[in-house]
């Protein structure tokens, strides 16, 4: 690691309610809206195309883990893009992508040139693909532009805010049809992108753009140096526990409810609806908390000890009622509302030059892990039962978030004008 300049770190001019900080806030409540619509509309999508419960389940996977993997993919080139030409590019580019792949998910029952079910995968990846670049670009920009002071606070209050899409995308689905929640969903983001112009890039990004000695957005960077590949990979674990929560718990909450004996339907759409309520709250909270305990180590783990706290109740403490399992996907979504604060740790570990790489990438491999999490659990449902194959996965996702977060570099109060 090296200063990106030889003058000291450039002061950062804006505010916490400056209009950087309110259009990335903005652009992840969009982002949200359309990256979990899937997951709320899954059931109901597919049974309008004559689906099984079974091939509900099944087909649903597919198409979920299409879209992850469309984010696993998106994660490296909007990263590499960001550090190459810019945070702004980024912000441009990938909310075009999925806006307009959401619109064509809107078509889904009008489509008769293909299998509508591939069509659907197909259309879900592009998604996933423009989606992957929103929240690394967002965190990057405003980490660089705002002061020290507030980093923290700045970035959990646009995570918070973000966050809160979920919540609108559930409501915009019970008042019209599913595919009007997609057509909204794409309108929602090409007017963000009227809001977007008068957003100026970062400095620092600037002052390393007209460095040509400085290599940008290399991703094998990460892979070429024992210490990089070690932070980057602690900055994964991390966020491993916080899409089991939401790919597992919240999305196949209607399986974990008939395995429990509640008798009344458990809609996965209400239960990552309050997941999303509790997840938006916890971001907003720990930014507070980690400036309070100055450490974001100690924040992350002690939201991390209630997730798992949360987990067992989910899992062991014989949820009787509908109401009960979607307060406990509140409680779950609290837990994991280290998010901000993960993607803020992911950016601050890592120079200028590869910081919106890793920022963009590291919540997207971990979105694109929920792929084998989801493979294993369906393995593993047959023959360990819905709630033993949860149980499992869960072991495996806190023991790799544990680890990472105890043993990664603190970087609270870290100054970020430097590269590697």
């Amino acid at each position: 690691m090296q200063p990106a300049t030889s003058s000291k770190t450039a002061t950062a001019t804006v505010g916490l309610f400056s209009l950087p900080v309110i259009v990335a806030a903005l652009g992840y409540f969009v982002d949200i809206y359309d990256l979990l619509l899937f997951g709320i509309v899954r059931v109901p999508s597919l049974k309008s195309l004559g689906l099984t419960p079974d091939q509900i389940s099944t087909e649903g996977t597919h198409i979920f883990n299409w879209q992850m993997g469309g984010l696993l993919l998106g994660g490296i080139l909007w990263g590499v893009l960001g550090d190459k030409r810019g945070r702004l590019s980024v912000l441009f580019g990938s909310i075009i992508t999925y806006s307009l792949a959401n619109i064509a998910c809107g078509f889904i029952p009008k489509v008769t040139f293909m299998d509508p079910l591939t069509y659907y995968a197909l259309m879900r990846f592009i998604a996933g693909v423009g989606l992957a670049g929103e929240l690394g670009a967002g965190i990057t920009l405003v980490s660089e532009v705002l002061p020290t002071r507030l980093r923290a606070v700045g970035t959990s209050l646009v995570a918070g805010v973000g966050l809160s899409g979920a919540v609108v995308a559930y409501f915009t689905v019970k008042l019209f049809d599913w595919p009007s929640a997609y057509f909204i969903g794409g309108s929602l983001g090409f007017g963000l992108l009227l809001l977007r112009v008068g957003v100026v890039e970062s400095g620092m990004f600037a002052q390393v753009s007209a460095n040509d000695s400085v290599k940008k957005g290399d991703f094998m960077a990460f892979f070429t140096s024992k210490d990089r590949f070690t932070r980057y990979m602690k900055c994964i674990g991390i966020g491993i526990p916080t899409w089991f929560v939401i790919g597992i718990l919240a999305t196949f909450s209607n399986e974990f409810g008939t395995a429990l004996g509640i008798r009344e339907e458990v809609k996965p759409g209400l239960a990552i609806m309050w997941c999303y309520i509790g997840l938006s709250t916890g971001d907003l909270a720990s930014g507070f908390i980690s400036q309070a305990l100055a450490s974001r180590k100690k924040a992350v783990t002690g939201l991390m000890l209630f997730t798992v706290l949360s987990t067992v109740v989910y899992l062991f403490f014989g949820l009787k009622t509908a109401l009960s399992l979607y307060i406990t996907c509140l409680a779950l979504g609290f837990g994991i509302g280290y998010w901000a604060m993960f993607v803020t740790i992911g950016a601050e570990q890592f120079g200028t030059n590869l910081r919106a790489t890793a920022a963009t990438t590291v919540p997207n491999m971990v979105r694109g892990l929920t792929i084998p999490m989801t493979l294993l659990y369906q393995y593993l449902k047959p023959g360990a039962s819905v709630i033993g194959a949860g149980a499992i996965v869960g072991l495996l996702a806190f023991a790799l978030g544990f680890y990472s977060i105890l043993t990664i570099p603190e970087t609270h109060g870290k100054e970020l004008d430097f590269v590697e």
